[in-house]
């Protein structure tokens, strides 16, 4: 049980570096769970969801090589995995779903997906 919403909690988004921070902007959250829902419902099994990278703190976004503006610095961005799912998948759905919002960017084994206020598209 997630403290955010049904599955999601705080404690995922923290920052990597254990600084504490831990912002979770509740319009990506609310997606993330939507996301969760729709292939447990398609599938018919848990898919359980991973924040590989949530918030991120100057510091450690500079260590990772993070944008210099990047949005995971303002808690409105994650990079994730749903288990047992395509990262192409997740992106071809939040896309379908949402195509003229938010930054999607398919990694080969995660998705990028923040709440910038256009529609981005990309891959790496």
């Amino acid at each position: 049980m997630g403290d955010l919403t049904r599955n999601l909690s705080r404690s995922e988004f923290e920052c990597k570096c254990g600084c504490g921070f831990a912002a979770a902007d509740h319009e990506l959250v609310e997606v993330l769970q939507e996301v969760r829902d729709r292939f447990e419902a398609t599938t018919g099994e848990k898919k359980p969801l991973i924040i590989t990278s949530g918030c991120r703190c100057p510091t450690h976004n500079q260590a990772v090589g993070g944008a210099k503006k990047s949005n995971h610095m303002l808690g409105i961005a994650a990079d994730f995995m749903l288990i047992g799912v395509e990262p192409s998948d997740i992106y071809d759905h939040i896309d379908g779903a949402f195509p003229d919002k938010y930054g999607l960017i398919l990694y080969p084994s995660w998705v990028h997906l923040d709440m910038r206020k256009t529609a981005y598209r990309g891959q790496k």
